[in-house]
Parts: C-alpha cells; structure tokens; sequence
C-alpha cells in the first residue's frame, strides 16, 4: 500500500495546507504518505458549520502507520463525532488483522508457520482478491513478493548494495501467487520460505471498512483520506462533488491532474515513495517476475469504485507498465487511471474525469 512518499491528494477548499509559523498546523493529515510527519506540522481536528443545517467534521488519528482524516457533512456535530469514532476503531481492528509486522497477527503468523487455521473472514477477503488482480493482471500484482523485497531491504541494509542475480533468482523462486492454498478459512504455501505482504491492497481495504461504518450509521456525506488513498461518498451536499486534485510531489505542489468525485475511490502508487538505497535508484515496487524494481512509470494514480480495487490495480499497472497497464484499466468497467512515465510524459485512460 504504498508509502511515505506517495502522491499527496487534497481536497480542494476541504482539504487545505496552511503554514504561518511553528504554531501552526497540518489540519488535514491525510496529505501525509504513510509513515512520514513533516517537521513543524501536526494534524488537528475541524468542527464548522457548512450551511444553516449542516456541519462540517474533521477527525484525525494515527492508523495503519500514518495519519487518517475522516470528514463528514452531517446535521448532528454529536453523531458525527460517533460516527467517525466508530469508523476509526474499525479501521484499527482491520488493520491489526492485515498486518505482517506483528508475528501474532493471522498474517504474522502465516508468514512465520507457512500455514494458518481460521483465518478471519477480512484477512480471507483480501487475500482472495489479491489472487483476482494477480490473474486479471497476468501476475504483475502479487502478494508473494515479500521474499523479493526483504532480500533487498535487507542486503542493502548491510552491504549497501544491490543483491546478486543468484539471489534474486533464489527469492523469486519462492514468488508465487499460485502456491497459495485455499481450504475455507485455511492458508497454507506450497513453497517453504514464501511470505506475503498486503501492502499493495490493505490500506484500501481498511478505508472500504471505515466507510461501511459510516454508511452504516447512516452518513450521506463524507471521505477518508489515508496517506493519499481516498475514498468518498455522497458529496459534499449530494450536489457538489468532492474536489480532489493530483499533485506531483517532485514539483513543490503543482498539479498534476484535478477531477471532481461524487462517489468512489483513488489511489496512488509511485516509485518515490520508499528506497533501499540512498542515490534512490532501487524502490521498493518490484516486479515479480524478474526480480528488479519496475522502471517505466514514476507513478500511477487509479479511479475505483473502492478504496481496494484502486489501492491494488495503482501497483498492478505500475509494476504491468503503461502499455500493458492501461490495456488492463481499459478492460475493467468504472476504472480508470493516470499514468506519469519517469522521462515526464503523461497520459489518461480514456474516461478519466478531469475536472
């Protein structure tokens, strides 16, 4: 899911940086990547009125390992307030089901043992729907990958170099979505030394959980930004959109893109966001296929109708490439993208929305 560099979304006039001095605050942290605070600035919360019947709540809170807003449009402060509790305390639950980063989650300890017994139904989901992009994108977006990207966490981190093509051969052996076995609620790998990492479709997931909450509990109006994963509904009032403009985190805020959203999610995926070496030649988004780290796109921001399809198809077309990516996204009703190429040009599926 993508990480501490990710493409930074806002919510035009919703969501907004202000800087005056060190007293100042980042109202809204959902522009931050997963992971990553900027020095001198600190999410804070938002009560305001909207109109004459409506209010406008931002919340914030630490999940997932970075901060997440959650805004509603709503006629009651109060059950908003309860509202978004609720969705948040979801989202932490999720969250500690899906991460690999705990040996006791079910992830931890399916990664460890190489098999795991009743498995909760979220960490079920996800991992079958994992195996659905794997297939639809001809294995480029794969869960496996985990060997892959700790041989080269972990290689830099002690040689400062990349591995061999002998050792990357070797993880690769242990890359594949199709040694994942499915029995009801059991998982169990058919290759010793295979691991996986939802990073690339969790963090959607856990923002789809947030927003069932909030529908739940009847909300009409809101969004939750989370490290520049987004996913809103109903508007602002059921007539204005949502605007959320695209910025290229290389050129000091400018935009790339803006589109306006109703309904549904977006996702971004980018090869700035985490690096194992320090000349930043060697990102964290590998290919599965050959071992090294895609190099065509620099990013690759999907329009979904969720937060986990859009959070696992911006890895699957960037690691797929832009021919091969966009044919993908063509394919698949309600979907779209933007591609950046790492030589500057960009290009738009063929309905993206622009604003």
């Amino acid at each position: 899911m993508r990480f501490s560099g990710r493409e930074r979304m806002m919510i035009d006039k919703d969501i907004e940086i202000r800087r005056v001095n060190r007293r100042s605050f980042l109202k809204y942290s959902g522009l931050l990547g997963a992971g990553l605070l900027v020095p001198g600035f600190m999410p804070v919360s938002e009560s305001v009125a909207f109109d004459r019947r409506l209010y406008k709540i931002t919340r914030t809170r630490l999940t997932m390992g970075t901060f997440a807003a959650i805004t509603l449009i709503h006629p009651s402060r109060a059950k908003a307030d309860e509202a978004i509790g609720m969705a948040f305390d979801e989202m932490d639950r999720v969250g500690r089901l899906l991460t690999r980063y705990q040996t006791g989650s079910p992830v931890g300890t399916l990664n460890q043992d190489g098999f795991a017994n009743g498995l909760p139904p979220e960490v079920m989901t996800v991992l079958s729907r994992s195996i659905h992009f794997n297939r639809i994108s001809r294995g480029a977006f794969d869960v496996t990958v985990k060997p892959l990207v700790d041989l080269y966490k972990d290689h830099f981190a002690s040689y400062h170099t990349p591995p061999s093509r002998q050792q990357i051969n070797n993880a690769l052996d242990r890359v594949d979505s199709r040694a994942i076995c499915f029995n009801n609620n059991s998982v169990r790998f058919e290759k010793e030394g295979m691991g996986i990492t939802l990073d690339g479709i969790a963090k959607g997931y856990i923002i789809d959980c947030g927003i069932d909450v909030l529908m739940k509990n009847k909300v009409r109006h809101g969004l939750i930004n989370a490290g520049g994963d987004i996913r809103v509904i109903g508007g602002r009032d059921g007539k204005t959109p949502w605007s959320v403009a695209i910025q290229n985190p290389e050129k000091n805020g400018e935009n790339v893109n803006r589109i306006s959203m109703i309904n549904g999610a977006i996702a971004t995926s980018g090869n700035y966001e985490v690096y194992f070496d320090r000349e930043k030649l060697y990102h964290h988004i590998m290919n599965p296929q050959n071992g090294a780290p895609a190099p065509e796109l620099k990013s690759v921001t999907v329009l979904a109708g969720n937060a986990m399809d859009a959070d696992a198809l911006s890895t699957a077309v960037f690691v797929a490439g832009a021919n091969a990516g966009k044919a993908l996204i063509e394919a698949l009703p309600g979907t779209e993208c933007l591609l950046m190429g790492s030589r500057g040009k960009n290009s738009v599926s063929s309905r993206w929305p622009s604003a």
